[in-house]
């Protein structure tokens, strides 16, 4: 990802992650894309974060502006992913997302290695917004 723009993530997210990164078998790069992330995050508080950024288990309307497409996804750990309607936080598309505000567009390499440019449109649910501190 080149020119990455300014991101936020909360420290409950950045520990969850963590314990993530320590115990998952998946390929290396995304481990190490997601930490390189998490490592260039401004890191708050859940209660502080705003209420236009993606954590965890937001649910995000954002645009690809390279093919037009909008989608709405849900943003999840890899568990929870293959659900329709969600996103691993370890795919490529997730791993951009995490710690966008809304307005924010970032550039990525999607599926089958195809260049994507992601523009986040709304954020339509986000847990820390709701008091869903559990989730």
């Amino acid at each position: 990802m080149n020119k990455s723009p300014a991101i936020v993530m909360t420290k409950l997210d950045i520990q969850r992650l963590d314990e993530l990164l320590a115990t998952m078998d998946a390929p290396i790069d995304l481990l190490e894309a997601l930490e390189g992330e998490m490592l260039r995050a401004r890191v708050v508080s859940h209660k502080r974060i705003a209420s236009d950024v993606v954590t965890m288990n937001s649910t995000v309307r954002f645009v690809d502006e390279a093919s037009d497409r909008e989608f709405v996804l849900t943003l999840v750990y890899p568990e929870q992913a293959g659900r329709p309607g969600t996103i691993s936080v370890l795919a490529p598309v997730g791993i951009a997302l995490l710690g966008l505000k809304k307005g924010q567009s970032i550039s990525c390499t999607g599926p089958n290695g195809r260049p994507q440019k992601l523009k986040i449109i709304d954020i339509l649910y986000q847990p820390e917004a709701s008091g869903d501190f559990h989730l």
